[in-house]
């Protein structure tokens, strides 16, 4: 009998490939509209990662920060594109790169076979639906949950809420949540009653306040947790 029955599963940097996906997105769009590759990929690099910090304090809305991190690429570089091209430009291409990590696939066939699984996501849903939808997670997993459409995010209470309804979960003491964000999702979890996994893989030091049940490097060390 496993530890837990029910794995609830960040999707980027936790499954997902994402920095593979954004780099193709990415270039892609500043090929296509000119812009400096090496220079631009890096500014916007920076912006979007103090964007997305700041989204996950509540501090800004993702409609903003979407387009918000294009609109001071483009006035940085002294350009006139429209962001809001630009961000759907981005987000399509985005949506192709269905790039999982490095055994996520096999992890997620042997735990289904004891668990049910399911992805919770703060990102894009343009995007998040694109890539669970050509990646070979979607005959694997039932659920994906994507905090733009429940209209509440990670770390919010009220996110993992409307998960636990959904899902018909009861007994919190069953569910694990998995993701390598401290605040969005092992905060997030903690908060919302369940243990929750640090999936740590660069193995960091801990940090702040928050204490993980779990601080895992590895999908192996995950599976023997919850299969034992």
């Amino acid at each position: 009998m496993p530890r837990y029955d029910y794995i609830l599963f960040d999707a980027d940097h936790t499954l997902f490939d994402f920095d593979r996906a954004e780099r193709e997105a990415l270039h892609r769009v500043l090929r296509r509209r000119g812009y400096p590759l090496e220079a631009a990929e890096a500014r916007y690099l920076a912006l979007n990662r103090d964007l997305w910090a700041r989204f996950d304090r509540g501090e800004i809305r993702r409609e903003v920060l979407i387009v918000e991190r294009f609109a001071r690429l483009a006035r940085e570089f002294g350009r006139t594109d429209d962001p809001e091209e630009l961000n759907l430009e981005y987000l399509t291409c985005l949506g192709e790169g269905a790039y999982l990590l490095p055994g996520a696939e096999a992890l997620c066939r042997t735990l289904a076979e004891s668990c049910t699984l399911a992805i919770v996501t703060n990102g894009v849903a343009l995007a998040q639906r694109g890539r669970f939808r050509r990646s070979p997670l979607r005959d694997i997993i039932p659920w994906l949950f994507i905090s733009e459409e429940i209209g509440a995010s990670k770390p919010d209470p009220a996110f993992f809420r409307a998960v636990f309804g959904a899902m018909g979960l009861e007994d919190l003491r069953r569910v694990l949540m998995v993701g390598d964000n401290l605040l969005a999702d092992v905060k997030g979890g903690l908060d919302a009653g369940v243990d929750a996994v640090w999936y740590n893989p660069r193995r960091l030091p801990p940090q702040g306040e928050i204490v993980p049940t779990y601080d895992l490097g590895s999908f192996q060390e995950l599976e023997a947790l919850i299969l034992g």
